[in-house]
Parts: structure tokens; sequence; C-alpha cells
């Protein structure tokens, strides 16, 4: 993630202290038609999970001298990772990530993972974002990828130079396509690209359109030097190999800001494109609808207020950059449509992971519910994928682990996996994993504003950074597995690489009846603040 000026301004601030939020527009259901909305809380033994586990990344394969060398980076260490499955091949993956995170924004360069066996092993790509990897740009970042119907792959990504908003500051939103499951790129093409002090794009991504190969959709926030922010879109007709001009879809107005833009489409082609909406008392998330496949755009449809407090270490008081400005969204086979971000609402004191689901397109959203099973630690940087065969699974990181001591910060991190969104069975992904070792982000430790999770076969692939006990190797990108294998898989593995981890069954909570007090709001607010002041490339 990259440059973002302040997205909160005083009169925000103020209206935040004097105005308790209003209710979203919600079912009274807090997951699914006809469910129990009684907050209750039970754990269970679950049947054990097969993980396996693959790194992903590797060395960093970028020369001392290439790119920008007037900051500080963390060489050999990967973050912000997301990943993607071929539709007309399981087992082609696809997974992109950020190397050699500077320590003020963006990376040496974006590497891709192509894996043809499901995850098990990967071959790394390059394509020409940045000088490192052959591109114009010193510096890349935000990267994401999607698969169409046919198996055409299509990966964006955000590359810049100079500092934001400066004279010198140069910043492009970039696509690239593949027709042999990433084994080899296009060269990248330009959606936009402003030079100078006016402008920044940010926070860019990519959906082909699984109805119709011939469309990609792009999205994105333009960053004004004054503030605004509004969505901007890019289209094309024909599989990736041309695009339409990009253009502004919504202007929240005055210095009103959108971030984490992703678009997911609807069965019967519809596309709803989701967003965090800053510079409104409270923060919330939006969406918009199209019909026609981005030629008209709906007007701003609210799913819930965003109520993110961020993670940190409270021993240590250890800041951690983490997920809590964005919000991530994913598409069942039957239209539904799930929504996770940070929310701190339902304690008051630390950040848990929220879930809502729209039944009608997004149109109306049920009421948000708490689906990480342990409320006494924080929970962050979530993700979400339904598999074809409607099952939920979401991602996220958690401090269960961690300890008073204020030498380490252990992590661990969870896929919880549901087929009605209020009744859970939670699995650890990972071993504990110390965040002290990840790259430092103005201070904060970072792993990433998000990570990837998709499925293959019957399996769910979560695609996430840890780190290494290496000052050398900080953080590498890992592929998991979590599914029972199959055969095949079982022969072609010794029994070490398969860890059966033990699952806790626990039931959707839902929000507190009782507002949140000014107290609560003015921490979002100061959330907000600190992550949007660490975005800066200086």
């Amino acid at each position: 993630m990259t440059p973002h000026p302040l997205r909160v301004s005083a009169a925000l601030a103020a209206a935040l202290l004097a105005i308790a939020p209003p209710a979203a527009p919600q079912s009274a259901n807090p997951a699914v038609r006809g469910a129990d909305a009684t907050p209750r809380f039970a754990q269970q033994a679950g049947a054990a999970v097969p993980v396996t586990e693959r790194t992903a990344s590797g060395q960093t394969p970028f020369d001392a001298a290439c790119g920008d060398t007037s900051a500080v980076a963390y060489y050999g260490s990967e973050v912000e990772p997301h990943v993607a499955a071929n539709p007309a091949n399981p087992s082609n993956l696809i997974g992109v990530w950020q190397q050699d995170r500077f320590t003020n924004g963006g990376s040496r360069g974006l590497l891709t993972g192509v894996s043809l066996d499901g995850g098990f092993t990967w071959q790394v790509r390059q394509i020409a974002y940045s000088q490192c990897t052959g591109g114009e740009y010193q510096r890349a970042t935000d990267p994401w990828v999607s698969f169409g119907p046919d198996g055409t792959a299509h990966q964006i990504a955000l590359a810049f130079s100079g500092a934001s908003f400066t004279a010198a500051s140069v910043s492009a939103v970039l696509v690239a396509r593949s027709t042999d499951g990433g084994l080899t790129w296009s060269n990248p093409a330009t959606l936009i690209r402003d030079a100078g002090s006016a402008f920044f794009n940010d926070k860019e991504t990519i959906t082909a359109d699984p109805t119709d190969a011939r469309f990609v959709y792009a999205t994105w926030d333009r960053l004004r030097q004054s503030g605004n922010a509004p969505t901007f879109f890019a289209r094309s007709t024909d599989g990736g190999i041309s695009w339409e001009p990009a253009r502004p879809i919504f202007d929240p107005g005055g210095n009103d800001q959108t971030i984490g833009n992703l678009i997911r489409v609807l069965p019967d082609g519809t596309l709803v494109d989701m967003f965090t909406l800053l510079g409104q008392a409270p923060p919330s998330i939006q969406v918009i609808r199209s019909s026609d496949r981005g030629v008209t755009w709906s007007a701003p449809i609210r799913v819930s207020a965003f109520g993110a407090l961020g993670a940190y270490d409270q021993p240590s008081g250890t800041v951690i950059r983490d997920g809590s400005d964005i919000a991530q969204m994913a598409v069942a086979p039957d239209g539904s449509l799930a929504i996770v971000w940070q929310d701190g609402r339902f304690t008051g004191l630390r950040d848990a992971i929220a879930f809502s689901r729209s039944f009608d397109g997004g149109l109306t959203w049920s009421a948000p519910v708490r689906v990480n099973s342990d409320p006494g630690v924080v929970a962050f940087t979530p993700q979400v994928h339904v598999r074809d065969d409607g099952t939920i699974a979401v991602t996220y990181y958690d401090l269960r682990s961690n300890t008073s001591s204020t030498a380490t910060l252990l992590a661990d991190y969870w896929l919880s996996r549901s087929r009605d969104g209020v009744n859970w069975i939670e699995t650890r992904i990972s071993a504990s994993f110390d965040l002290a070792f990840a790259p430092r982000a103005d201070g904060a430790v970072f792993l990433g504003d998000y990570t990837g999770l998709t499925s293959s076969g019957n399996a769910f692939v979560p695609f996430y950074g840890r780190t290494n006990p290496d000052t050398l190797n900080r953080s590498d990108i890992v592929a998991a597995r979590a599914a029972p294998p199959a055969l095949t898989a079982l022969k072609r593995f010794e029994d070490r690489d398969f860890d059966l981890q033990a699952s806790i069954g626990h039931r959707a909570q839902a929000l507190p009846t009782a507002e949140p007090s000014r107290e609560f709001w003015r921490a979002v607010l100061d959330n907000a603040r600190r992550v949007i002041d660490s975005r800066p490339v200086r």
C-alpha cells in the first residue's frame, strides 16, 4: 500500500464526537434467513484437518543496485500477497506479492508465483512494473490477480517514482495478461498515469468477469492533494487486450475519500463495487452496483459502520500495520455476497473479524457478526472466499499465542469455515511465528494490508505472509492447503509434510445492542489517522 494524504478532516472528528452512528438499513437476521440471532459462544471439538504448507517465495532475485537506492529496503522480505485459481484448471494457481519492502512505502518490485499442482510447488516470474523487474518506475506495490472463465490470467499493480504529491511524483496503474497459466505475461499496459503534485493513484484491484471472458474490470481510488479520492474504473471488453479510458464512477465529494475498491460479479452479470468511505461520521463500508457491466452505476448503498481500532501488541505497545482501513468481499455460486473487516464494536476494546452477507445482490445487508472464535485477543487482516459448494472461509491473524514478554510478538494464522454464516469451525493454519521480525512500515510491523485466499478442488488455499527468525530473510509468502488430501497427494509427500490441526467449533456473535461510546469512535478516528499517516512515500 502506498501514499495517502490525511483522509479524515477536522469536521469528521467533530462529527464523530457529536453524534452516535446511525443504524444501517440491515436485515434483522445476523447472517442467514431463519438463524438464531442470540449472541452465544460455544466451543466443541471438531474433526482434525490436514494442513500442508509450502513456501512460494524465495531469496530476492534483485541486484542491490537496481531501482530506488535512496531509502531503506528489507532485502529478502516478502509481504502483501494475493492469489487466484484458474477455473479452467483448479490446480493452476497464481500468487503475487511485494518483494523487498521499503520502510516508507512500496517495494523494489512485484513477483508472480505460478503453481500447476494446487500449491505444492511454485515457479517465480517477473513482470516489468518497476526498475528491478525491467520496468520504468522506482517502486511497485498493491499486486492483485484474477482469472477469467477461459483461463486467461489478469494482473494489476501500482508503480510509482518520487515522493508523493511532489513535482517529481509519478504514479501509474498497470495491467498484464497471461494465456498460459501465468508462465509468460504480456508487457504491462497503462490504465492511468499521473505526474506531478496533483494526484496519486492507490489501492487498485482487478476482476475478470466469471460470466464472460471478454470483460475485465479494474478499480482504484485517485487521490487529490486536496484530500478528495473518488473511485476510478477502467474496463476491457476484449479479454484484457485493450482497455477503455479510466474514469470516475463515484465521487464522495468534498474531502471525503474511498479506499479498498473491489468489484465482484454476480451470476446475472451485475457488478458490485465495495469500498470503505472515509470523511463522514462514522466511517462506513459502502457498495455501488452496475447492471450494464460498468457503463452506469447506482448511488452508494451502506453496508455497515466501520469501527476498526487497529492491532497492536499490548505488552510492548508495538503497532501492527494491518488491514484496518479496508474490507474484503466474496461472491458465492448462488449470488450471495460476503464481506469481512476488522471491527472493535464487539468488545469496545480490540478488533475482531466482522462478517456481513447480502442475499439480494448487495441491496440490503445482514447485521455484522463476529466470526473469529476468541474475543479476548485482537484479530486482524481478514480475507474471505466461497468454495464452489457454498462453503465460506475466512482467514485472519490473531495474537492468542502471544505472551507478556516484550521481546516477542507471537501471532497465529487461522481459517474459519461455515456453511451458513452462523456456525463456524476454526483451524490453525500456521505454527506461531514472531511478528517482531516482520519488516517495518514507518515503525509498525508489516506483512501486508491484505492476504490471499482461494480454493483448489475441495481444498481451501490460504496465501499469506509469515515471519522467519532471520534478519536476512524476515518474511516469506506461504501457500497452505486445508482439506482432506486426495490419495494421490498422500503418495507424493511424506507423513511429516501433513500437519493434522484440531478444529474449534463456535457460533457467530451479534453486535452488542448498546451504541459505542464517543470515546470508542474517537479511538476509531485515531486509528484512521495513524494508518493513513503511515502511507506517504517521503
